[in-house]
């Protein structure tokens, strides 16, 4: 059994998994901070990539060898401890730690903002990073997403401050002390983990006894109901709230606001992001502001010009009027605020969807199935694993069956088909032949999932470039 170790103060680490977005933007910090790092992957990425120019040394693949003098091993969850750089280390009994007490560490030795909730936690701790960095504050950043404004993943800043994405799907949320903590939502999203809400709720609970301050969607009924709030910020007016996003409208290019604090008018918030969600994220964002004594101008200008993070509601390119969108949704309620916010546009959805661990699928079936009634189409390709085997005796529960029940919930949806229609496609390979024949003049076509879904936008993109070609030249 391996035995985890406390972070020691190391004047080398080595990551195993150094790609993922967690364990890259770590390794970034500690390279930036003058530690000597290194790291592997299973594959090189933009992530590596950065890392290596910073002077990280990248082994493509896991092997003993890869692990160089005596650093501290850092893993993350979904390293098994039959990776044999992790048993490699527990054989030459190295220091070994989780990465979430790299986190911690970071976390708990200066001022800090933790940011944690079940949805919006990339798209508001990327908010609240690009506020301080604009207002001068210059903070260090971790984020679970690659942010233009910030450079990548990660920054470091020479500010006091540090930013970072808390992440509760392991319990490691209850390691760390922010001074401010951040909670947008709470829910039930990780099965594998947790068997009921009640513990998802403790490690929440957990993480607000450690914030000094904590802040928090009002609008949640979970949050409401379990969560001490210091400050709380709603869209729906709540009487409790200290802060308030009203007359929430879509125009060309975002979204706008009137925000009040405490009853009392700010000012009118303006953002490039899409639908009430990121309204509710943003108003997380200005109440850290506040918080840190930031006039509201100032957030609100900021703000402005932030465009969040990259997989969020991301534009690929435009095909003949036909829009290529990539979005991280793997949730229910990320599936359907993301339709809702999409549906703002006045275009006709395609939904393209790749379902992620087959412990969400089984869990949350019936909310899957009716997540897509802002969809035109739906496509539902096979279920993204992530390291998950299938689950015996739910084999009701696959992809394809999914795709059943999508179809089947539209009538008490929508009251009629309308042409809607919903294809299970079971070769990703194949994806474009199903996709492209279906696309229209101004569709919006967007690609939902946590997998990889979006690695085949690019030629999805260049298969309906070249139908749309063959088109124009067929007319006489």
């Amino acid at each position: 059994m391996m035995a985890e170790r406390s972070v020691a103060d190391s004047a080398a680490y080595h990551f195993i998994g150094i790609g993922g977005i967690g364990m890259s933007a770590l390794a970034y910090i500690l390279a930036g901070q003058g530690y000597r790092v290194s790291g592997s992957d299973l594959s090189n990425n933009s992530c590596t990539q950065r890392l290596a120019e910073m002077g990280v040394h990248f082994c493509q693949g896991h092997a003993a060898e890869n692990i160089r003098g005596q650093p501290q091993v850092v893993h993350s969850t979904a390293i098994k401890p039959n990776n044999p750089e992790l048993a490699a280390a527990i054989d030459r009994q190295l220091p070994i730690c989780h990465r979430s007490d790299i986190l911690a560490q970071l976390i708990n030795d200066r001022p800090s903002i933790g940011v944690a909730g079940t949805h919006g936690k990339t798209t508001t701790s990327s908010l609240i990073a690009c506020m301080m960095l604009k207002a001068g504050l210059d903070p260090t950043a971790a984020i679970g997403g690659e942010v233009e404004l910030l450079g990548g993943n990660a920054r470091l800043g020479r500010g006091e401050y540090f930013v970072a994405e808390a992440d509760e799907s392991d319990g490691s949320l209850v390691k760390l002390k922010p001074t401010i903590g951040v909670i947008t939502n709470i829910e039930l999203d990780h099965p594998d983990r947790f068997q009921t809400l009640d513990e998802v709720i403790e490690v929440f609970q957990q993480f607000v006894s450690g914030s000094q301050v904590t802040i928090a969607s009002l609008d949640c009924p979970t949050v409401a109901a379990s969560i001490p709030v210091d400050v709380g910020y709603s869209l729906e007016d709540r009487p409790d709230a200290v802060y308030w996003a009203r007359d929430v409208q879509v125009v060309a290019g975002g979204t706008v606001a009137s925000v009040w604090e405490r009853g009392e008018l700010l000012g009118t918030l303006k953002l490039r992001l899409l639908g009430r969600h990121n309204v509710s994220n943003a108003l997380a964002a200005i109440a850290v502001g506040r918080q840190l004594g930031l006039e509201f101008d100032a957030i609100a200008e900021a703000l402005a010009n932030c465009e969040g993070a990259r997989r969020r509601f991301e534009l690929k390119g435009t095909v003949n009027s036909v829009q290529f969108v990539d979005d991280y949704a793997h949730h229910p309620t990320e599936i359907e605020a993301t339709l809702a916010a999409a549906s703002t546009q006045q275009q006709r959805i395609v939904a393209v969807f790749q379902p992620h661990r087959y412990s969400r699928v089984a869990s949350l079936f019936d909310e899957f199935a009716h997540s897509f009634a802002h969809a035109a189409t739906v496509i539902v390709v096979p279920i993204y694993a992530a390291g998950e085997q299938p689950l015996p005796g739910r084999e009701t529960q696959s992809a394809q069956t999914l795709a059943a029940a999508i179809e089947a919930a539209r009538p008490s949806q929508t009251g009629s088909t309308n042409g809607r229609s919903v294809y299970y496609e079971p070769d990703l390979a194949q994806l474009s032949d199903r996709l492209v024949p279906l696309l229209q003049d101004n569709d919006l076509v967007l690609f939902l999932g946590a997998g990889n879904l979006n690695r085949s936008i690019p030629d999805i993109m260049s298969a309906y470039r070249q139908q749309t070609e063959q088109s124009q030249t067929a007319i006489p």
